[in-house]
C-alpha cells in the first residue's frame, strides 16, 4: 500500500513562493513516476508538473514553466514543488500523486494525497 500526504500549502501574495512536500510511505518509492496536480474551483483537475523515478526528466505544465520546480530526494521518499512568482491563477488544491507508467499518462496515476490548499491573493 503506498500514502501520500502533502505538506506546505497556505496563503501568500502575488510574487511569493510556496514549497510543497508530498512524503510517499513504502519500500518501493523509487519504482514511482510522481506527480504534482492541481484543481480550483469549479475547474477540472489539471497535471502541474511530473518528475521520472530517478529525478532525471521532468514534465511541467506551460502555465508553470520557468516558475515552479519538480524535484525528488530518493533518500527521504519525497518529492517537492518549488513554486516563485505566484500568481493568483496557481489558486487551487495541490494534490500528489504516483503512478508505474510514463510521467505524461495522467490516467495511469494510482495514488493520491488527500491535497493541500494553495491561495494566491492579488
Amino acid at each position: 500500500q503506498v500514502q501520500l500526504v502533502e505538506s506546505g500549502g497556505g496563503l501568500v501574495q502575488a510574487g511569493g513562493s510556496l514549497r510543497l512536500s508530498c512524503a510517499v510511505s513504502g519500500r518501493t518509492f523509487t519504482t514511482y513516476v510522481v506527480a504534482w496536480f492541481r484543481q480550483a474551483p469549479g475547474k477540472e483537475r489539471e497535471f502541474v508538473a511530473g518528475i521520472s523515478q530517478s529525478g532525471g526528466r521532468t514534465v511541467y505544465t506551460d502555465s508553470v514553466k520557468g516558475r515552479f520546480t519538480i524535484s525528488r530526494d530518493n533518500a527521504k521518499n519525497t518529492v517537492y514543488l518549488q513554486m516563485n512568482s505566484l500568481k493568483p491563477e496557481d489558486t487551487a488544491v495541490y494534490y500528489c500523486a504516483a503512478g508505474v507508467r510514463g510521467i505524461t499518462d495522467t490516467s495511469a496515476y494510482n495514488y493520491w494525497g488527500q491535497g493541500t490548499q494553495v491561495t494566491v491573493s492579488s
